[in-house]
C-alpha cells in the first residue's frame, strides 16, 4: 500500500469517525435539551410537526434534533413562509442556539468531506 493510499485511508477514517461523534452529540443535546428547546419553539408549527418523532426512540430523538438544527441554523426561509416564528428564535437561549448552529454546519462539512473522499477515491481507482 502507497503512502497516499494510506493517508487518503486515515484522512476518510477519521471522518468516518467524527460523523459519529457528531451523531452522539446530537443524541447528547436531544436526550438533555429537548424540553428547553420545545418548550422555547412552542409557537412554530414546523417544530411542532417534528414533535411526534420524540417518541421513537434514538432515531426519532435525532431525526427531531437534525430538523430543529436546520431551522435553527437556516431560519430565514422559515420565518418567511410563517412556519417558524421569529420570537420563538430569538427566545431560544443563546447557548442552545450556538450549539445547534455548529453541530449543523459540522455534519453538513463532514457529510460533504466525507462523499468527496469517496468520489475521490473512485475516481482514482482506489475504492
Amino acid at each position: 500500500m502507497s503512502p497516499a493510499k494510506f493517508a487518503f485511508g486515515l484522512f476518510g477514517g477519521a471522518i468516518f469517525l467524527m460523523i459519529f461523534i457528531w451523531v452522539g452529540f446530537a443524541l447528547y443535546l436531544a436526550y438533555t435539551k429537548m424540553d428547553v428547546m420545545l418548550k422555547h419553539l412552542k409557537n412554530s408549527t414546523a417544530v411542532m410537526a417534528l414533535s411526534h418523532y420524540r417518541h421513537l426512540g434514538a432515531w426519532g430523538h435525532f431525526h427531531l434534533i437534525a430538523g430543529i438544527a436546520a431551522l435553527v441554523a437556516f431560519p430565514e426561509r422559515h420565518i418567511k413562509s410563517g412556519s417558524l416564528s421569529a420570537e420563538d428564535i430569538d427566545n431560544l437561549p443563546a447557548t442552545i442556539k450556538r450549539k445547534l448552529v455548529i453541530w449543523r454546519w459540522g455534519i453538513l462539512i463532514l457529510c460533504g468531506s466525507f462523499f468527496l473522499f469517496g468520489g475521490i477515491g473512485v475516481i482514482v481507482g482506489w475504492i
